[in-house]
């Protein structure tokens, strides 16, 4: 099962930019310290954008993120750039980025969807890590967090909490739903928010690393228990775990997302989008 993390998915794949991956550091602090050199935060880091360089939110796979790198910068990925001229995304881009560079040189590498509980306050934010075999075990990576600026070892993140783990415990009832989510106040958050987490770390577990504004299928309650209880087995190294989930999520329509998504993104874009 680990092999199957080594190869580009769709949307980690830099295509024709594959190039400037070649000289990226191979350790993973010099590696994310050029991805946070590449990608900034849609408002995380004091910025605020509009219009087009808004939209590269929504960029969605490597490529077109490199594309747009590429479109004002034309030294290698590690050159230095302004803050306000990198890429714009948010946690799910950051992670994106790294897991694609170490598929480039064939580290098994994969992305996780969960929660945050380490940036300053008590909330649980949504957030996405990268997560790589180191030959023994997978060590997750916030590859958007300046280890400078938190206690929190960001190169292996321990603290750091899976949708599954998240909504288990919600139906337990051993953690408040409402402290979980896009913010402390906003309707993202809860219940429902946790239930799409679910289905969105199953997603990017079979390497469809979509956007976390996408929307697709209707998961129920049952249904989620399902797949949380297989990914937490899965995590713990049950195989069949991870055969039951591959099956489930390519034949049922409720995880898989097909051929297109609806996309509701923080730049307006409100529509239906062909994958």
């Amino acid at each position: 099962m680990v092999d199957r993390y080594r190869s580009q998915s769709a949307f980690s794949d830099p295509g024709p930019y594959s190039a400037l991956l070649n000289h990226l550091p191979t350790d993973i602090p010099g590696l994310v310290s050029v991805v946070r050199n590449v990608v900034v935060h849609y408002f995380a880091q004091g910025l605020s954008f509009s219009g087009v360089r808004l939209a590269e939110v929504d960029s969605r796979w490597v490529s077109r993120m490199l594309a747009a790198d590429r479109s004002r910068h034309t030294r290698p990925l590690g050159a230095p750039r302004e803050p306000k001229t990198r890429v714009v995304g948010c946690a799910r881009d950051f992670t994106l980025l790294t897991v694609a560079a170490l598929r480039h040189r064939g580290v098994a590498a994969r992305s996780r969807i969960g929660f945050a509980g380490y940036f300053g306050d008590a909330f649980h934010y949504d957030h996405v890590v990268a997560e790589y075999w180191n030959g023994e075990r997978w060590v997750r990576v916030d590859a958007q967090l300046d280890p400078a600026s938190t206690d929190v070892d960001t190169f292996d993140v321990r603290e750091f909490i899976t949708a599954a783990e998240a909504w288990t415990a919600h139906r337990r009832e051993e953690i408040d739903a409402d402290n979980f989510g896009a913010d402390p106040v906003g309707p993202y958050r809860g219940h429902r928010f946790l239930l799409d987490q679910v289905r969105h770390e199953l997603a990017h577990r079979q390497r469809d690393e979509l956007l976390l504004w996408d929307e697709w299928g209707e998961v129920d309650e049952e249904l989620a228990d399902w797949v949380a209880e297989r990914l937490l087995a899965a995590d713990a190294g049950a195989v069949e775990a991870e055969r039951e989930l591959a099956d489930r999520y390519a034949a049922d329509p409720a995880l898989h997302p097909g051929g297109r998504v609806h996309c509701v993104s923080p730049s307006g874009l409100d529509a239906w989008v062909d994958l």
